[in-house]
């Protein structure tokens, strides 16, 4: 599998404070930020929502764009946040669910092949 870069956007409760980071484990960085498990900004002022990402294939591109994000203002961070998540709701749950899901999914298929299940007949 290739792998994949993600930039990402949280926030604190309130919505008042945006953090832009970048990582190559969306999920285990989230859980970081949540936990507080990464001393420094996010502790400091409760970074704990996901609110925005994009995925990257190479890391080169996921640095620029996260730059890129870095360097504009407050308001086009909100306006991209907006774009994807209106209600800034926390994204981290739903990652987590289609990690589940897809890796559910893996497994059942896994075992369909190798026998050890068989696909049920409709």
């Amino acid at each position: 599998m290739d792998k994949q870069y993600y930039i990402y956007i949280m926030t604190n409760r309130r919505n008042t404070v945006i953090y832009t980071g970048i990582t190559k484990d969306l999920k285990r960085r989230v859980y970081e930020h949540k936990e507080k498990l990464a001393e420094g900004f996010t502790k400091k002022y409760n970074i704990a929502k996901l609110v925005y990402y994009e995925v990257f294939e190479d890391i080169e591109n996921a640095i620029l764009r996260e730059k890129q994000i870095k360097g504009g203002s407050r308001q086009k961070k909100i306006d991209l946040i907006n774009s994807m998540n209106k209600e800034w709701r926390d994204l981290y749950e739903e990652i987590i669910r289609d990690c589940f899901a897809s890796s559910s999914l893996r497994s059942e298929l896994r075992l369909a092949m190798t026998g050890s299940i068989r696909p049920v007949a409709t």
